[in-house]
């Protein structure tokens, strides 16, 4: 049998951590099975690279931060192989360049394009736990890459459809996936499975527990994933395409706070206004979400629309730069902003559930800025001093918890 297993930061944070995972990766190494590790960089090791960089750079280039950044799951691997040493488990650690981990050559960003699985394979017929770095990958011109921040998720799912291993198991710092934050709502379920396109929403919404875009890998593919906790042997929650059981109409509530609202003032009423706007932000690959187009007066709209608040200046100078050219009279933005989202497969055969969602927010007294749909989802915009009330009530109102 053929696992993979990726830790992220907090489950390699110190010694004692680091140990306790490699005594995890050699049980299963004991039993017989084929062990490829994937770590993340310990603790908060890359946000300290990050504001040491930002130090000597207010603006660093992304390609001597992806260098940079690199080194921080080459030192997670390079002690997780010393450990397993220590116990006499023979191990050794890889980085991009000796995997290969071929990506785009968006620095900070990159997309993982394919894995050569030659060396690995070596060293798992030598009876190795092999040890990969998580998060990074390598571009056409030898240069690091990294993959976004959570892009450890990425590379095991990745590393898992190329190795056609027979697990992927995500270990973190909770038990699985939460019908919400439970440190934000005390009586949070844990999920014992889920599917793909609802982790895939519960990722994109602001859930920490997964990359988002390891969950596309995983569907696109068919990776089973299971999520798990580093500290404890509880079972963990399946990510998988169809779920056995009957599904709740909502699985669960998950908030972002990593949103700012912008709003371009009195563009004029014609064709391809809308085009322009958003196709100056594409391309410097601005990520777009919720978008609102006020009803026209006098021959002008208002255009509203979220974008992850890191994302947020460089949209405002994009805009400034072109306004004129999309006839904007002016424009505003609010960093004091959040989603809030419900989830559920069981949304779509279930009338009434916008109602009931905008019902317990009124009786919170929170008020809706936007809204957005999709067939398992619906998202609001509120102010974010309000999200903690807003996921209790909306939580508590579709009895999403433990009894």
């Amino acid at each position: 049998m053929l696992i993979v297993k990726k830790f992220g930061g907090s489950s390699v944070a110190d010694k004692e951590r680091i140990f306790n995972v490699a005594r995890r990766c050699a049980e299963d190494y004991k039993k017989g099975d084929d062990v490829v590790v994937v770590l993340s960089a310990m603790g908060k090791t890359t946000d300290g690279l990050i504001a040491q960089a930002h130090d000597i750079n207010p603006n660093p280039p992304k390609r001597e931060m992806d260098m940079l950044l690199a080194t921080g799951e080459q030192m997670s691997v390079a002690y997780m192989a010393m450990a397993l040493s220590s116990m006499d488990i023979p191990a050794v650690s890889l980085n991009a360049f000796q995997v290969a981990m071929h990506t785009s050559s968006a620095y900070m960003n990159a997309r993982l394009k394919r894995i050569d699985t030659e060396r690995i394979r070596n060293e798992l017929d030598a009876r190795k736990i092999v040890i990969v770095t998580g998060f990074q990958g390598v571009n056409r011109h030898d240069d690091f890459t990294t993959l976004g921040r959570g892009g450890s998720d990425t590379t095991a799912v990745a590393l898992a459809a190329a190795l056609h291993a027979d697990a992927c198991e995500i270990y973190t710092d909770v038990e699985g996936v939460y019908t919400a934050d439970p440190r934000i709502v005390p009586n949070a379920r844990k999920m014992s499975e889920v599917t793909y396109d609802e982790m895939l929403e519960f990722a994109s919404l602001g859930a920490k527990v997964l990359h988002n875009r390891s969950v596309e890998m995983a569907k696109r593919y068919g990776v089973q994933l299971v999520v798990r906790s580093s500290l404890s042997y509880a079972e963990g929650t399946v990510v998988k395409e169809e779920t056995k059981m009957e599904k709740m109409i909502v699985s669960g509530v998950a908030s972002d706070l990593n949103t700012a609202r912008i709003s371009v003032i009195g563009v004029n009423d014609e064709p391809g206004i809308a085009f322009k706007l958003f196709n100056y932000l594409a391309a410097k690959n601005i990520n777009i979400d919720i978008i609102l187009q006020s009803v026209a007066r006098d021959g002008r709209r208002d255009i509203a629309f979220t974008v992850p608040k890191t994302e947020l200046h460089e949209a405002l100078a994009i805009i400034d730069e072109h306004k004129d050219t999309f006839t904007a009279r002016s424009f505003q933005y609010d960093e004091n902003v959040a989603k809030v989202s419900i989830i559920g497969a069981g949304m779509t055969s279930n009338p009434g559930v916008a109602a009931k969602m905008f019902e317990a927010l009124y009786n919170a007294d929170i008020n809706i800025q936007m809204i957005s749909t999709s067939e398992i989802r619906i998202t609001v915009l509120i102010d974010e001093n309000d999200v903690a009330r807003a996921m209790r009530a909306i939580h508590d109102k579709f009895d999403l918890g433990d009894d």
